[in-house]
């Protein structure tokens, strides 16, 4: 009778402990399976990896306005203001009478630019207005430069030009006319007495109310001879005729003077 009530006891134990087993394992499961979404749902949240995972490190996130509106703001349009009136001379366009057509400009760039995209027939010119609408022509600062320039060259003249430079007289127009198309050419004077430079020489010759032109190379080649004396006579020859053709398309009346090459120019036509 004990060993017949012994098993159903037994089988009853085992199915409780099996039932156990089962729980157990479905609860680590269910942990193991809650545990790794939760991890899943880390990696994937932008926040997180815009954060922890930066290059630069972390960044604060951007915070909304106080009045909730995260809409972008319009950005300014730039406006530009109209130009004030010159306090002082400037760039004008004018027509065929004189008036003004357009302007103040800042430069004369901006003036010849404005006549061509208008198509407006017009110069451009540099001064003060007038009441009348008509422009007091005045030296630009370009132009005010360049009679610097110029007048440092002409102070290079030797000394036979002392005694004739005279502002009513032919041949000191001449030689300016001469010196300013040189040096516009890209070629300088040459200063006999300040510098070892070469350049062009400008003598008068009275005989002829003409201006001798010649080339000088620097004191090493013209006087030393650094190269050789034909070398030295080589690029005197060549520099002389390449100056005599420059005035000649200049619009000067050139013509030969002597063997070296010099030239004789009498006249602006």
């Amino acid at each position: 009778m004990g060993a017949t009530m012994g098993w159903p006891a037994v089988a009853v134990l085992g199915f409780v402990l099996l039932t156990g087993v089962v729980v157990a394992l479905g609860t680590s499961s269910t942990a193991r399976y809650e545990f790794e979404r939760n991890g899943a749902r880390e990696r994937q949240s932008p926040g997180a990896h815009r954060i922890g995972s930066h290059p630069a490190g972390s960044r604060a996130e951007s915070r909304p306005s106080a009045g909730g509106d995260t809409q972008a703001l319009p950005r300014a349009v730039a406006v530009r203001p109209a130009p004030a009136a010159p306090a002082g001379p400037a760039w004008w366009l004018v027509g065929d009478d004189a008036v003004v057509l357009a302007g103040p400009f800042g430069d004369r760039i901006d003036a010849d630019w404005a006549a061509l995209a208008g198509e407006l027939p017009a110069v451009s010119v540099f001064g003060a207005r007038r009441p009348d609408g008509t422009v007091a022509v005045r030296p630009s600062p370009e132009e005010r430069a360049w009679l610097v320039d110029l007048g440092n060259q002409l102070d290079r003249l030797p000394v036979e030009w002392d005694e004739l430079l005279t502002d009513t007289d032919p041949l000191t127009t001449l030689v300016v006319e001469v010196a300013a198309a040189l040096v516009e050419a890209g070629l300088s004077l040459h200063d006999p007495e300040g510098s070892a430079a070469g350049g062009v020489c400008l003598m008068p010759e009275l005989a002829a109310q003409g201006i001798v032109v010649s080339w000088r190379a620097h004191e090493r080649m013209s006087v030393h001879h650094a190269r050789g004396g034909a070398a030295a006579a080589t690029v005197r020859q060549s520099m002389n005729a390449t100056i005599a053709d420059v005035l000649a398309n200049l619009g000067f009346v050139v013509e030969p003077f002597d063997a070296s090459g010099s030239s004789l120019v009498t006249a602006l036509g």
